[in-house]
């Protein structure tokens, strides 16, 4: 493996993931990171990216694409979690699993790679978007593959590792927040 597309935030967990990318693969990392309306993280997440040595970064608007072809179809079909809950994080992978396959194609990478962790669907999400639209591509998944399994051990690397974190008024790495357009978990 030579190239990976990121799907990149710039937080805890895909920053480790790119610089586990490096020194695990010894591959070169292009990251993208999609702008589905999070709005102030897109500025930090590039500069983040930069940083830790990203080859290619692809910082992209998608906000119109998101609202009209996968949220206002969800709504027309009443599709809620449980009936209660808005769909608007797992909505978000097909899109961003889409941009990644393309980014892929066009900077000549052999494999993409998300952050979802084993907790929920996303990494289903990803990665059937990733094989529906190329069969052919390596998906790393490193959450299945690495011993990093605790906040506590993923800290611990940022700083082996002097990968800056953001930190919460008590001192603590912040728990990730997923924010788009329709809604924040």
């Amino acid at each position: 493996m030579k190239k990976v597309v990121l799907a990149y935030s710039g937080g805890l967990d895909t920053s480790i993931i790119l610089r586990w990318l490096q020194e695990t693969y010894g591959c070169e990392v292009v990251t993208f990171t999609a702008d589905l309306g999070q709005g102030e993280e897109l500025g930090p997440a590039k500069a983040k990216a930069e940083l830790m040595g990203a080859r290619e970064i692809f910082v992209e608007d998608l906000r119109e694409t998101f609202v009209r072809d996968y949220v206002f179809p969800m709504f027309r079909a009443n599709a809620l979690y449980e009936g209660a809950y808005l769909l608007g994080t797992s909505i978000a992978r097909p899109l961003i699993a889409k941009r990644q396959i393309e980014i892929a194609q066009a900077t000549g990478a052999d494999a993409v790679a998300h952050g979802a962790t084993g907790k929920g669907n996303d990494q289903v999400r990803f990665e059937l978007a990733y094989y529906a639209l190329n069969p052919d591509i390596r998906v790393i998944a490193p959450w299945r593959e690495w011993d990093l399994g605790s906040r506590e051990a993923l800290v611990a690397y940022a700083e082996r590792h002097q990968i800056p974190i953001p930190r919460d008024r008590r001192g603590d790495a912040p728990f990730s927040v997923d924010a788009n357009l329709l809604h924040t978990s």
